[in-house]
């Protein structure tokens, strides 16, 4: 690696095992500009054709059926600089304040083949990752799982060997160089003893120490809430980086700066978010939604971000209590833009609207109503983690999941709010001591119970559908009636009673 020229040069192993009879053509990838330079296996050359981002090497021996095999990709080149990190991705080459070089790499959606040669796709994970960096003396490179050795190489480089025991995606495989400090700490948990590692800049090391606190708080409650920490005999690591935050697995990258808070706002708007610190919690959450249990299709990446997004509201439920945590939620709703559906389009790289952020949360909030029951809601939470454990997922085994466990049809839940842009309307009018009520704005046969309050100290549990209902009201009923606001959908009163007025469906 070279940060004068910002360019790189190395080899990817690539071990396989045959499951069927092969084709005549194996698909390395590897993105432009980088280049290949040659593909070994067994002491002989490959010979291989490219397709833009993509080689398709053919193999010089036989593949046996059963058998395991091993590429090697040999590569160099300058690889795209991310301009905008995390969200533009790539290397990004900068330096810290002192002047010394920071360098990190970032690149979910992207891809990790924009920096290094391999199977670029989230339906399938590697079982185990070795990462070999080399660096010059003065710099360190921390990456994934566990730091097996450090070679001095006599010529003024320093290659750091870390190793993944567990599968992991390709797009956490992470580097970050810089001047770090080492700090170190162990968390009692739900599988034991787990290590936290954090490697701050040298000059943050003391800011560092008080910040990373929060990390034991946020593994006690996301264990509690969504079971173990996936990634015991990998160890937890945050790495500060030039960049503000990824959920790299084993090493979540920080850059937020040693502040609580999204860059020290608070994203939900009701100052719950100005007590903890977003990327600590945020991208922690995902090494249990989106490292441990990752969608196949990032057209289901609402499984992932989701999930993290209300992961917020119970780490600060976990803190605050249960109001503290809804009005978390229910303030990030104001962050909504309704602009396209959060299911994106399924096999083109496609992740469908920004939403599943804000609106995905809120709409786990709105089920966790549904269901009504705290207890249940945790075990469907701890038994996803369970069942999905270092798994491959759809967003529709997630939903299945939820609506079994729950004992309720929640399709059109989902329909609703993953594939419109469109928030149910709870339609209502009262006229002579009645309540007459309905569902518009939603899918065909949308049925959601709903909790509304009909009196002074009267709440009840309804199921409207897409037809008007009717029920009597209690004395001392008023001319309107109050949705529990956990509940996320918009409330219009008929002024007008509707076309039933004497017999509703």
């Amino acid at each position: 690696m070279s940060p004068a020229d910002s360019a790189i040069h190395g080899w990817n192993g690539i071990t396989y095992r045959v499951v069927s009879a092969p084709r005549t053509e194996m698909q390395i990838d590897l993105q432009v500009p980088l280049v290949m330079d040659s593909v070994v296996q067994d002491g002989r050359r490959m010979t291989y054709r490219r397709d833009g981002n993509a080689f398709f090497v053919t193999a010089a021996l036989p593949q046996a059926v059963g058998s395991e095999q091993t590429i090697t990709a040999y590569y160099h080149g300058r690889p795209r600089v991310a301009k905008r990190p995390p969200w533009d991705g790539g290397f990004i080459w900068s330096h810290d304040s002192l002047g010394h070089p920071w360098i990190a790499t970032a690149n979910q959606g992207l891809g990790a083949s924009v920096w290094w040669p391999n199977k670029d796709t989230q339906a399938d994970e590697p079982d185990s990752q070795r990462i070999a960096i080399t660096v010059a003396d003065s710099l360190l490179d921390v990456s994934n799982g566990r730091l097996r050795r450090t070679i001095r190489n006599g010529d003024g480089t320093t290659t750091f060997e870390w190793f993944v025991q567990n599968p992991i995606n390709n797009y956490d495989v992470a580097v970050n160089i810089g001047s770090y400090a080492h700090l170190h700490d162990e968390f009692e948990g739900q599988q034991g003893a787990l290590t936290l590692d954090f490697w701050p800049l040298a000059y943050h090391r003391d800011t560092a120490s008080a910040q990373f606190k929060q990390a034991s708080s946020m593994l006690r409650c996301f264990e509690s809430w969504f079971g173990p920490y996936p990634w015991y005999v990998d160890g937890y690591k945050l790495i500060e980086t030039p960049h503000l935050g990824m959920e790299h697995q084993s090493g979540i990258a920080y850059g937020n700066h040693y502040q609580n808070g999204y860059r020290g706002i608070d994203l939900s708007g009701t100052g719950w978010g100005l007590r903890w610190d977003f990327i600590i919690v945020h991208e922690s959450a995902h090494e249990w939604f989106g490292n441990s249990l990752t969608t196949a299709d990032v057209a289901d990446m609402w499984v992932h971000e989701s999930f993290a997004n209300y992961a917020e509201a119970l780490y600060t439920e976990c803190l605050f209590g249960t109001q503290a945590g809804a009005e978390y939620v229910r303030g990030n709703r104001a962050r909504v833009r309704n602009d396209g559906p959060i299911v994106g389009q399924y096999g083109v790289n496609n992740e469908g609207s920004g939403d599943m952020y804000y609106k995905g949360g809120n709409m786990l909030h709105t089920i966790r109503q549904i269901i009504g029951n705290d207890s249940t809601w945790r075990g469907i939470l701890r038994g996803l983690n369970a069942t999905y454990w270092h798994k491959i997922v759809t967003g529709q085994q997630v939903q299945d999941y939820i609506s079994h466990h729950a004992g309720l049809d929640l399709s059109r839940v989902f329909a609703q709010y993953l594939t419109t842009t469109r928030i149910p309307e709870f339609e209502y009018a009262t006229y002579g001591g009645t309540l007459r009520y309905q569902w518009g704005n939603v899918v065909p046969g949308f049925d959601m119970p709903v909790r509304v309050t009909v009196a002074p100290g009267r709440t009840v549990v309804l199921t409207p559908s897409t037809h008007w209902q009717a029920m009597r009201l209690p004395r001392g009923a008023g001319p309107t009636v109050q949705v529990d606001q956990n509940y996320y959908v918009t409330t219009w009163r008929v002024d007008a009673p509707p076309p039933c007025l004497l017999i509703c469906r």
